[in-house]
């Protein structure tokens, strides 16, 4: 039986030059081979690893309420913000029922914070539908190979660019969610150019990352923190500028290398052998021949999906499109979508049926998402979190001002892997963190900066950020690769942001 890759192969060769060309038989040995394909949905295998994973953190959780006294701070509401008030912890008492725990993962979709995870959730399947859409109009195919073919002896350079393209999204506005659309395009785009998706994932995902935590005007982490601190917005940005800077040459230097192994010697890809479907692998091989259709339904797909990249980064600077830019991005991703498939002679009894397969592909990987929001549903439902919060601040207090800062960098990066959402962790964490700053004679600058550090490197590496989960299913590759792949760049922004962090201390 051939492979997935060779099925994926033919069929989207075919309908690159349209089914007008192929044989009786040839439409045929289509229609069994489109019964083989299952198009971006996430593997069985990366599934049940994040399912174990998550499962297991879920009992964690909960067998810790058994240990940790129940406790909580008082807290106070501005601009329709919860921020707690430093100096007012009491314990009290903490109890979850084991029937919450066990519902969990449906009831933090009404707990705070559960219209966020709605959104993510269709969010999710509008993307999923789409692009299965686009891929079976042939339209996904004719857009890489029209790339790759241009930037063929340039590759290295458009790798640099799209990089600092994504830092900038991070850095600037603080997208992070809203980048997950062009996740499985560049993944696509550096197949076509001879590396294989871990590539991919690192020129968007990753880099997206590291740039939100660099965050030189991120409104969302830190603008909130500098907020709370007293400390005039974006002010400081020297130092996070000489980080993004730092961390952009690490990146595309681990990338490069990386890339430049995959191409050299294939069999030295973490993805070798993989049960993975590569349906772009041979395009570099391919000849670029112009189709009208195509071009009309990429050009539609390209000016829709740009006004919304340019709404993302208006968004740094408009407030009123902070709250509202995820479901917007994924109506102009709807409609860009949409508009390039019917370009490509698509009925809408077809776009229906791929739409559908496609949005259900990704069920699993809700799941995933529900699983790891029930993890902080846990925390605050039997009143821990406050407790640990308070225990770890007063540890922290205690440190002479270096060993501080590197403290409160390991404490937000622990606290990230149970709450996702930097500006959620800044309200709950600046005012913790600020009077232990002062306490130690540190900056209040970089105990922000230790707060930002903390929050956003980890985001691509914690199998409990939903972002992460739907990126990965969507491209098929499974958590524990991505781990390992992706633990040697981490180590290494762990030990740079430090030494940046202790120096400026």
């Amino acid at each position: 039986m051939r492979s997935a890759d060779q099925v994926c192969i033919r069929i989207i060769r075919r309908k690159a030059k349209g089914k007008g060309n192929m044989t009786a038989k040839e439409r045929q040995g289509e229609k069994q081979e489109q019964n083989q394909v299952k198009g971006f949905g996430i593997s069985v295998r990366s599934f049940l690893t994040a399912l174990v994973m998550l499962f297991g953190l879920m009992v964690l959780t909960w067998v810790l309420t058994f240990f940790i006294p129940g406790g909580e701070f008082q807290r106070v509401y501005a601009d329709g913000k919860e921020q707690v008030l430093a100096g007012t912890f009491a314990y009290v008492q903490g109890h979850l029922p084991f029937w919450k725990w066990l519902l969990s993962p449906v009831l933090v979709l009404g707990a705070d914070g559960g219209g966020t995870m709605i959104a993510i959730i269709v969010f999710l399947l509008v993307i999923g539908g789409i692009f299965h859409c686009m891929d079976k109009s042939g339209m996904m195919y004719y857009m890489l190979l029209a790339i790759s073919h241009r930037y063929e002896k340039k590759k290295y350079q458009m790798l640099m660019v799209i990089v600092l393209f994504f830092m900038c999204m991070g850095s600037f506005v603080g997208s992070f969610e809203e980048s997950v659309p062009l996740v499985p395009i560049v993944v696509g785009l550096a197949v076509s150019m001879g590396w294989d998706a871990l590539v991919g994932l690192g020129m968007s995902l990753l880099a997206i990352g590291c740039g939100f935590a660099t965050g030189i005007c991120n409104p969302f982490t830190v603008g909130v923190a500098q907020q709370l601190a007293g400390l005039p917005m974006f002010s400081g940005a020297a130092l996070r500028i000489f980080s993004f800077v730092v961390i952009y040459l690490c990146l595309t230097a681990f990338l490069i290398r990386y890339a430049k192994k995959v191409e050299a010697h294939p069999e030295k890809s973490a993805l070798y052998g993989k049960e993975i479907s590569n349906a772009y692998g041979n395009v570099m091989r391919d000849t670029f021949e112009k189709d009208a259709d195509k071009a009309k339904g990429l050009r539609r797909f390209c000016l829709i999906l740009g006004g919304g990249i340019v709404l993302i980064f208006a968004s740094g600077f408009l407030s009123f499109l902070q709250g509202i830019i995820m479901p917007l991005i994924a109506v102009l991703f709807l409609a860009a979508g949409l508009s390039a498939v019917r370009a490509c002679r698509m009925d809408w009894g077809q776009i229906g049926r791929y739409f559908k397969d496609g949005a259900v592909s990704l069920l699993p990987a809700i799941l995933l998402i529900l699983m790891a929001g029930s993890v902080k549903y846990t925390l605050t439902e039997a009143k821990i979190l406050d407790t640990i919060l308070y225990e770890a601040s007063g540890f922290i207090e205690k440190m002479p001002g270096g060993t501080a800062v590197l403290l409160l960098y390991a404490f937000v990066l622990a606290m990230n892997f149970f709450i996702a959402s930097g500006s959620a962790k800044a309200f709950l964490m600046m005012p913790l963190i600020t009077p232990i700053t002062d306490f130690c004679q540190v900056s209040r600058q970089l105990g922000v900066l230790a707060f930002a550090f903390g929050d956003g490197f980890s985001n691509v590496f914690y199998f409990t950020n939903p972002v992460l989960l739907i990126a990965l299913g969507l491209v098929g590759v499974g958590y524990g690769t991505w781990a390992k792949w992706s633990a040697k760049i981490q180590v290494v922004i762990l030990a740079v942001t430090s030494l940046i962090l202790l120096a400026a201390a």
